[in-house]
């Protein structure tokens, strides 16, 4: 069942997905679902190819196969969702919005944008093509990535009676980031019509001023910069995350 792509996570109402970005996993939402729980019935997804090791996908990598997934695992819910998505889940949520409105009633785009034509991967695949298959120790995951993205990471990957262990393949990884590079999402973003909060990092992956005018080209969204944090916003400034989340969607309830 489609429904099965989804994890709820507690409380009550609407549903609120939560939609994770690139490497990512539902599981590292776990410290927003204490407050998130309170605005709904939450659930959790895990995105093709980063579903465990072992667990492939039949079709190519592409966006619209993200988006026909999500899109089965919303349509399973039989309810419009507010759909708060990080980086790639983002995009994808947003895709989701453009192509069945039916399904998406808000949008949270969590450091995210349009346009990464012309981008490519390489500098850090040798990198990624680096990294264990299998981490020994929490303290050599945070060795690799520092602090707070260590703390995602332990959360994403799988854990093994030795250690943990890359949910997905790095090689896949690299071939879905390298689809940006030869595209855009304009038009799926133009087509839009759900309110949408716009966050985007100081220290943010995405090019200069494009979630600003992402802001511009839509009547209903709200915009926040948060300086002082990087990619992982919801993460490394929790509360400035929260208070923007917990007032966009409750003014979308009211």
């Amino acid at each position: 069942m489609t429904r099965d792509l989804l994890t709820c996570r507690g409380g009550r109402g609407e549903p609120l997905v939560l939609v994770h970005g690139l490497m990512g996993r539902g599981t590292t939402w776990s410290r927003q679902l204490g407050w998130l729980t309170r605005l709904g019935t939450v659930y959790t997804y895990d995105a093709p190819w980063h579903r465990g090791r072992d667990v492939d996908d039949p079709h190519p990598i592409s966006t619209e196969r993200f988006v026909a997934d999500l899109g089965d695992a919303v349509s399973a819910l039989g309810a419009p969702a507010r759909l708060v998505g990080h980086s790639m889940g983002g995009l994808h949520s947003w895709c989701l919005a453009a192509a069945r409105p039916d399904l998406v009633s808000a949008l949270v785009i969590e450091d995210m944008a349009p346009d990464f034509r012309g981008r490519t991967t390489g500098p850090w695949e040798p990198w990624l093509h680096a990294l264990p298959v299998e981490f020994d120790s929490a303290e050599q995951v945070f060795g690799e990535f520092g602090p707070v993205a260590g703390r995602y990471f332990l959360e994403a990957f799988d854990r093994t009676d030795s250690g943990w262990r890359l949910h997905g393949h790095t090689s896949r990884w690299i071939e879905i980031a390298a689809e940006w590079g030869t595209r855009d999402y304009w038009a799926q973003w133009l087509a839009v019509r759900a309110p949408a909060l716009l966050i985007e990092a100081g220290n943010s992956v995405t090019p200069p001023g494009q979630m600003q005018e992402m802001n511009k080209n839509h009547s209903a969204t709200t915009y926040l910069a948060v300086p002082e944090a990087g990619h992982l916003v919801h993460d490394e400034a929790p509360e400035v995350y929260r208070r923007a989340v917990e007032s966009f969607l409750a003014g979308e309830r009211a």
